[in-house]
């Protein structure tokens, strides 16, 4: 399960490739997109235990869009149960991979919150415009807390990243999948910089296109804005999935149980 050291070009390959997958069936992927993005959300408003379940659920929900990914990709017949697969494979791992990313998260956001305990809600002023980002900006320990809450998250994402499929795919244990993530992402951050850079250069771009529609009639930019994100989200997450089987050329996923 070695993972491969790839140029920084191949970043825009993954999101070139993940739409060519998403293009070979959009109305499945689509589904699974969005219906796991839905069923999360209605387990974290439970009260008092949602957020912790959905936690744990995430890696096998997200194992879920990879086996329909691979069933696109493969050509074969897939329906919306697919959604539901991933907990068929190696699930007791897959929740551990949940606990610990959420343990991960609550002690780097613990941390932040020392820093100062009012950073959630300034961050939230600011994205909502009701404060300026330059005035928040100036207070120190807002800015220290952000930057401890944003380094202390990359290597949690990183770890995360592919450790879903390595734990349900190549039956890795939860502790070896986070650290066969990290190290891959790790070995090729030049093309992840490249991956990023790119999703949010498109990203802008249908924002000054839907933006200048706006300008002309507010009507015309309606359906691009209805449009782009039905679109451009399921072709991210199709996107994690090409970029895995790139990085890991020589694993093969298991078929469910």
């Amino acid at each position: 399960m070695q993972a491969r050291m790839l140029p920084a070009q191949r970043g825009w390959v993954w999101i070139f490739d993940g739409f060519i997958l998403w293009k070979r069936n959009p109305a499945l992927l689509t589904f699974l997109v969005f219906g796991c993005s839905l069923v999360l959300l209605l387990i974290a408003s439970v009260p008092l235990v949602g957020q912790v379940a959905m936690s744990l659920i995430m890696p096998a929900m997200s194992l879920g869009i990879f086996n329909g990914c691979k069933a696109v990709h493969e050509r074969r017949k897939a329906g919306p149960e697919v959604l539901i697969s991933g907990f068929k494979q190696n699930f007791p791992e897959l929740v551990k991979i949940g606990g610990l990313y959420l343990a991960g998260t609550l002690i780097v956001m613990g941390i932040s919150l020392l820093i100062d305990g009012d950073m959630n809600e300034k961050f939230g002023k600011a994205m909502l415009g009701k404060a300026e980002w330059g005035e928040t900006f100036d207070d120190p320990s807002f800015t220290l807390a952000l930057l401890v809450a944003t380094v202390g998250s990359t290597p949690l994402m990183m770890a995360y990243w592919f450790a879903p499929l390595l734990a349900g795919w190549g039956k890795v244990p939860a502790a070896k999948a986070l650290f066969f993530s990290f190290v891959a992402c790790l070995r090729n951050w030049r093309p992840f910089l490249t991956y990023g850079i790119g999703l949010m250069t498109i990203a802008m771009m249908a924002g000054v296109l839907i933006s200048i529609l706006g300008l002309v009639s507010p009507l015309l930019s309606i359906l691009p804005a209805m449009i782009f994100p039905v679109v451009f989200i399921p072709v991210v997450f199709a996107s994690f999935y090409t970029n895995a089987l790139d990085v890991f050329e020589h694993i093969g996923p298991h078929e469910p149980n």
